[in-house]
């Protein structure tokens, strides 16, 4: 009886000793690239208000998307809603902003406007052509009720995102 045990143990040992795991490895590279073209600039129109419109001395941010294949990405970008750093503010912020399609790289994109979706400060495009598209962000913030910026340097950020599908 202990010799048939011995062999039942010999046998699931060596099986056990045997066993291998070979690793597979890969590495996916997306075929979606954000670039920022543009660094946008507020402009202070009035006391209480930054803006990216050149008409009130800013600068409007541009955003590119290099898409090498079509149809397997959605670009989600949001204008500013927060300061990244400013100065102490004591009194609500009001924003506004705006993404639209400033150009496109292929006349297939034209549609790209009309079809996007917006809620709340997040506008997403479905990139269904290959090719390149420039996003122009307008953001606007205004302060308390006829309240004046204190001075100091303000810095948001336009969030852009390149999501597969």
């Amino acid at each position: 009886m202990f010799r048939i045990f011995t062999v039942c143990v010999a046998i699931f040992l060596s099986n056990v000793a045997h066993a291998n795991q070979t690793p597979i490895t890969g590495n996916v590279s997306s075929k979606c690239s954000i670039f920022t073209d543009i660094t946008g600039v507020y402009g202070n129109p009035s006391p209480n208000t930054l803006s990216t419109d050149p008409v009130d001395g800013g600068v409007i941010p541009v955003v590119r998307y290099d898409v090498s294949i079509a149809d397997y990405y959605t670009a989600k970008i949001s204008w500013p809603n927060s300061f990244v750093t400013s100065p102490a503010l004591d009194d609500a912020l009001a924003w506004d902003g705006e993404v639209e399609v400033l150009s496109v790289s292929d006349t297939n994109m034209a549609g790209y406007e009309a079809a996007k979706i917006e809620y709340d400060n997040v506008t997403e495009y479905d990139l269904s052509v290959a090719g390149s598209t420039w996003f122009k962000v307008t953001s606007e913030v205004s302060y308390g009720f006829d309240k004046s910026f204190p001075g100091g340097e303000y810095i948001t950020n336009v969030s852009a995102d390149c999501i597969a599908k």
